[in-house]
């Protein structure tokens, strides 16, 4: 059967491993701990590999693959809570600043009725 590529690289994967090892083949191409060069060579060596040797790449490969993944929910669940984070102080700043607005609007008013109030009193008095 002829060598077939692997989609996204350089590496040469024979027909029949691929359908002798499909799950296993797959977990190689999908580790993000080796380079194409060490990925060729275990997809090179899996045909003389003992069962035992398989089940250990096997479980050594998936175990990356859900620690990764474990990882990445961790680190999406930091940025949502950091987005949040944000929201809030943004919020906060918003109100900090209408909060302030209004307070100036009313002293102004205050002030404006301070004022009135006097300039009566002097057209009363006077």
């Amino acid at each position: 059967m002829p060598d077939q590529k692997a989609s996204s690289t350089n590496l040469v994967i024979p027909e029949e491993t691929k359908k002798k090892f499909p799950e296993v083949v797959e977990l190689i191409l999908q580790s993000e701990s080796m380079n194409d060069e060490e990925r060729q060579y275990w997809i090179n060596i899996l045909p003389v590999m003992t069962p035992d040797q398989l089940s250990s790449l096997k479980d050594i490969l998936d175990t990356e693959k859900k620690q990764l993944a474990a990882i990445d929910k961790k680190y999406a669940k930091e940025i949502e809570t950091i987005g949040a984070k944000k929201l809030v102080e943004k919020t906060e700043s918003e109100r900090r600043k209408r909060r302030m607005g209004r307070q100036e609007k009313e002293a102004a008013a205050q002030s404006e009725d301070t004022q009135t109030a006097e300039q009566l009193l002097k057209n009363i008095e006077g």
